[in-house]
Formats: C-alpha cells, structure tokens, sequence
C-alpha cells in the first residue's frame, strides 16, 4: 500500500507543495479504536490535482456527453422498437396496426418516456401493445444491437468527414487542382 505525502515547497509559494509516495504502515486494529477523534491537517497541505486522462467537455451540467448520447439512443431504441411493433401489426392485427399508426402520427416520438406513459394511459389495448413496445426496445438494445459496429462506425465516420474536411481546406487554400473534385 502506498500513501501520499504532501510536503511544503521550499521556495516558499503559497498552496504549492511536492507530492512524495512513501509505503504506509497498516493501523493495527486496537489502535484504530482508541483513535475517536478526527484529525485536521495542517493548512499548508495542499491537496493534489485530480489527475485525469479524460477530456472536460463543458456544457453538460446535467451529466456527460456519454449520457446525452445514451439519452438519444434511449429515444433511438424507442423509434425502432415502435417500428418493429408496427411491421409485427401489420401482418397479424391491422386494427391493432391502424390504432397505434394514428397514435404515432399525432404523438412526438421525441421522448420516449412521454411517449410510452401517454400510450400507457391511452386505452387498454393500446397498454398492451406499449408494454410489447418495451418489451422491444429492451430486447433489441440487450441482444439486437451491435454496440461494436457502432463503436467502428464512429470511429471511421469522424476519421472520413475529418479527413475530408481537411483536404478541402488545404486544397482551397494552396490552390491546387485535384481531378477528384475539378477545383481550378
């Protein structure tokens, strides 16, 4: 186990401090008990960065931009389970299908959580086919969905449309001719 120490910087800034790693001693357990009150540390210990391979994005207090992605693939999944209902209607149950199509075309599919507790309290046959709805969705994202293509086919779309933009630019700025895109 190591521990860290954060020692005063001998130059005499304020808050600034050199953070030395030194293996700690296990408390032994009888000497963890007889310690009831808590300790302060001294004021000139200044707590390190958080140290963090991540991007900050900001913009998105209310989570990150992996859960504003999982946000829209939630309504995502919604559309396609709806339209997985739909097809599934159309061949056993058309007064099933002509029921939840109208209910489609004058609700938003936006949200889905909206969607589906307006089509929970529409009526009852309606009810069923939301829970067939969720049913869907859940099945389709749990064993459906390809989470590795999605993963490879952002990847590769970002590269493309990078790169594209790119070679615009550079041939838009160097003024060279490419038979690709007929720039004179």
């Amino acid at each position: 186990m190591e521990c860290r120490v954060v020692l005063p910087s001998l130059q005499g800034a304020a808050g600034v401090g050199v953070v030395v790693r030194r293996p700690c001693a296990a408390v032994p357990v009888q000497q963890a008990f007889w310690r009831t009150e808590r300790r302060r540390r001294p004021s000139f210990v200044a707590e390190p960065p958080a140290r963090c391979s991540k991007m900050y994005v900001p913009g998105f207090g209310e989570g990150s931009p992996e859960r504003k992605a999982a946000t829209n693939l939630q309504h995502f999944f919604n559309y396609v389970a709806v339209r997985v209902v739909l097809a599934q209607l159309e061949s056993y149950n058309r007064e099933a299908y002509f029921e939840l199509k109208e209910f489609v075309s004058r609700t938003s599919l936006d949200d889905a959580d909206i969607f589906c507790e307006k089509l929970i309290r529409e009526s009852p046959r309606l009810k069923g086919l939301a829970m067939r709805i969720l049913e869907v969705r859940s099945a389709y994202v749990k064993s459906d969905f390809e989470w590795d293509n999605l993963k490879k086919l952002s990847f590769k779309m970002v590269d493309d449309a990078n790169t594209k933009l790119m070679r615009d630019y550079v041939l838009e700025v160097s003024h060279i001719e490419d038979e690709n895109y007929n720039i004179k």
